[in-house]
């Protein structure tokens, strides 16, 4: 079947993905470094499995920002305008899939620059396939800081690194008990994290802050692999009664943490954990939610802005006004739409469609989208956009963390839900 789907809508990838699978695309016309006036990006991403949600917030991100793109005119290179376009696989939230289908959208299909899977390891799969051919890849999804010590030079990440998405509650703590005449050391910590490569980063970076401030962690466990139940792990924290709570699991660990904490009346002074929002905690479990901290890559507050999207706000309310289907903006979306806007970046200062003169304009970007600023260390990391910690508040996400970036006061501490 001559068939694949591209960017122009994922609710047609996903039906299309859904019925036929990855095997659909064999056959597919086979993309050079550009077909014609396109330019094609690749994207092994999670349409099925347990990161679903999280692949279609990434792709949603990628489709919006290539269409906003493409409608002001494409990348032009050297005198010639290019639109862009995305053809996806689906690698079924499955690390080992995620790797075989980039060496056939390297080898079979001939695309030349790559957007990045859903999650650290689908990305830890995809990076030494891109590195062996020499291809670039902009990856917004993985997060874990394992990515950036293996040396990879076509890896480069809108993103912070996973050690940074929990470290800062740790420091609100103890800043929060300073201010209520209390010593940081005298807190108890109690968390559970997914066994994946990003939550294991994430909990290296609370360890890691637990440490400087002599805090006792006094519950440490491993989610099940289904990430379904952590209510043995909720019991022994409600028989300790810790200070602060932090718990990540992707989306699906997020809403089992926040559902079981529920049932079983477990609370705290200071709950955390990520991917709140895709999780869509306040709708799922309205004034339960409230109070939980929620770091994320970027908010809409944020004063950031750039010559595509305007600011972050704008980019807010362009999305949801295209998407009614959200009722806020995941991170994974926005980030997913910055690294689109990276490429765009490096083929218009690259003038050139070689994947290694790409390479090259990538390791030199240097600017700000509506997401955060854009600049990559050695290793491929972003180094110059910080994370922040949003609040549910009244139904909102609003944030609190760092004070400079806080668009309203946390409440502390965490009443006990209704």
């Amino acid at each position: 079947m001559r068939k694949s789907f591209q960017c122009g809508g994922m609710a047609r990838a996903l039906a299309f993905g859904a019925a036929l699978g990855a095997g659909a695309f064999a056959g597919a016309p086979a993309y050079a470094q550009a077909g014609g006036d396109t330019i094609v990006l690749g994207s092994a991403i999670s349409i099925t499995g347990k990161y679903s949600q999280e692949g279609k917030n990434a792709s949603d991100g990628y489709n919006f920002a290539v269409k906003r793109i493409n409608e002001m005119g494409g990348v032009k290179i050297n005198g010639k305008s290019y639109k862009l376009a995305i053809k996806y696989y689906d690698d079924e939230s499955t690390p080992a899939r995620t790797a075989q289908l980039l060496e056939r959208i390297i080898n079979q299909d001939g695309i030349k620059f790559v957007l990045g899977p859903y999650g650290s390891g689908p990305t830890k799969a995809a990076a030494p396939v891109t590195e062996k051919y020499k291809i670039p890849m902009v990856e917004s999804e993985g997060a874990s800081r394992s990515l950036f010590t293996q040396g990879y030079r076509y890896m480069f990440a809108a993103l912070s690194t996973s050690d940074q998405y929990l470290s800062p509650v740790i420091d609100l703590a103890a800043e929060l008990a300073q201010k209520s005449g209390k010593n940081p050391s005298d807190l108890k910590i109690g968390m559970a994290f997914e066994n994946d490569p990003f939550s294991l980063d994430v909990r290296q970076g609370v360890v890691d802050e637990a440490k400087k401030h002599n805090m006792k962690i006094v519950v440490d466990d491993k989610m099940p692999r289904d990430l379904s139940d952590i209510s043995a792990t909720l019991t022994k924290i409600k028989a300790v009664k810790p200070d602060i709570l932090v718990f990540s699991g992707h989306t699906k660990g997020a809403t089992t943490a926040a559902r079981q904490m529920k049932e079983l009346g477990v609370n705290a002074s200071v709950v955390a954990m990520t991917h709140c929002e895709s999780a869509k905690l306040t709708t799922q479990f309205g004034a339960a939610s409230e109070g939980i901290l929620c770091p994320t890559q970027w908010a809409e507050t944020l004063k950031y802005k750039d010559d595509v999207f305007g600011t972050a706000m704008d980019y807010n309310k362009a999305f949801l006004a295209a998407h009614p289907e959200y009722k806020i903006v995941p991170y994974q979306v926005a980030q997913g739409s910055a690294a689109v806007e990276i490429w765009a970046d490096a083929f218009r200062r690259a003038q050139s469609l070689d994947p290694e003169k790409l390479r090259d304009a990538l390791a030199a970007s240097d600017f700000q989208t509506f997401y955060g600023n854009i600049k990559f260390s050695a290793e491929g990391n972003n180094v110059a956009k910080p994370m922040v910690l949003r609040q549910i508040q009244g139904g909102n996400y609003v944030v609190v963390a760092p004070t400079k970036y806080a668009s309203e006061p946390i409440a502390y501490p965490r009443k006990a839900p209704q």
